[in-house]
């Protein structure tokens, strides 16, 4: 059963100080380009935002998973690329077909993942570079290098180009009801605790009896299944199967997951600060579109990446300091 502090973000903040500069630079952004944009809190920027990073929040978030064991998952990118395609010739059946499809096609990749890594002891990194080039490869074959229009006499495009109840977009209500049931499995059960402590020592989570294997293979099943559902909302949003796309996905994931205060290491993570991370990510481009519109200064797309990647440094070097910080303050044992 969850506690009366299972949501309260400032309480969950107190808990995770490794998050802190991730939410203050959040805030800042919003703060900033609601004051300086016209129509930066609009409902149509506010929802085309969500509607779009909502692929990235999602594969951050299975990344996380992974990360938070040690591990990393390099084929989230290209997996989404190939469900994407799949998701895409489903779609005269409809969303009821093609997601559930889509989404069990990224575990198929979750199994293979973990398989290679669990059983034949090939490491993360080896493992899912295979399967990153296995899925591009994949979905060029399976599409013939093209993009693979939608059925648009079905419901497929529902989840992509519509409204819940009018109000948030159907990709977004969907990702964060994901996001909300892998939140609750980090902090409330075993497996959860599991994961964290497989990432400060996977010997000394053997040696303690935890289901080290089973939660390995949960975190890669999580990480597949997310980058699933990514390629359905990029299918339905775009009205087409994307076998090009994904490139990179997997580097956005990384840094939205590391600059949200997970360690690359593993044993300490945050789902809702890995949220944060990749709509900060999200919302520094769209500061730059805005400002471009402006008319006063043009950013060219190969300069907002480097602004882009100036900014994530100081977020990084930021929360750095302020975990050297709380370091300092505590007490030696």
């Amino acid at each position: 059963m969850l506690d009366a502090d299972a949501f309260d973000l400032r309480h969950y903040i107190s808990r995770n100080p490794q998050s802190t500069a991730v939410w203050i630079a959040l805030v800042g952004l919003i703060l900033f380009g609601v004051l300086r944009y016209d129509n930066f809190g609009g409902a149509y920027n506010i929802t085309s935002f969500l509607n779009y990073n909502s692929m990235f929040i999602v594969i951050s978030v299975g990344m996380c998973f992974v990360i938070m064991t040690g591990g990393i998952d390099l084929s989230v990118g290209s997996v989404a690329a190939f469900t994407s395609v799949i998701a895409a010739y489903l779609s005269p059946y409809g969303i009821e077909v093609a997601l559930p499809a889509a989404v069990l096609a990224g575990v198929g990749f979750g199994v293979i993942n973990a398989i290679s890594i669990i059983l034949l002891r090939i490491p993360p990194f080896i493992a899912t570079l295979g399967t990153m080039l296995g899925a591009k490869g994949g979905a060029l074959v399976i599409s013939g290098a093209q993009t693979i229009a939608v059925d648009w006499g079905s419901n497929f495009t529902k989840m992509g180009m519509e409204k819940a109840l009018d109000i948030l977009p159907w990709s977004i209500v969907v990702v964060g009801v994901v996001v909300i049931g892998l939140w609750i499995v980090l902090e409330k059960t075993s497996i959860g605790r599991t994961v964290l402590a497989i990432g400060g020592s996977a010997d000394a989570s053997t040696l303690m009896g935890l289901k080290v294997n089973r939660a390995t293979a949960f975190v890669y099943l999580i990480s597949g299944g997310c980058a699933g559902l990514a390629g359905v909302i990029l299918a339905s949003g775009f009205g087409a199967g994307q076998p090009l796309e994904g490139i990179g996905w997997e580097l956005s994931a990384i840094a939205s997951v590391v600059v949200g205060g997970t360690l690359l290491t593993g044993g300490l993570g945050s789902v809702p600060a890995t949220v944060a991370g990749a709509l900060l990510l999200g919302l520094v481009f769209n500061i730059l579109n805005f400002e471009n519109g402006r008319g006063t200064i043009s950013f060219s797309a190969y300069w907002q990446m480097v602004i882009r990647g100036g900014f994530l440094f100081v977020v990084i070097l930021f929360q750095a300091k302020v975990m050297s910080g709380r370091r300092t303050r505590e007490p030696s044992s």
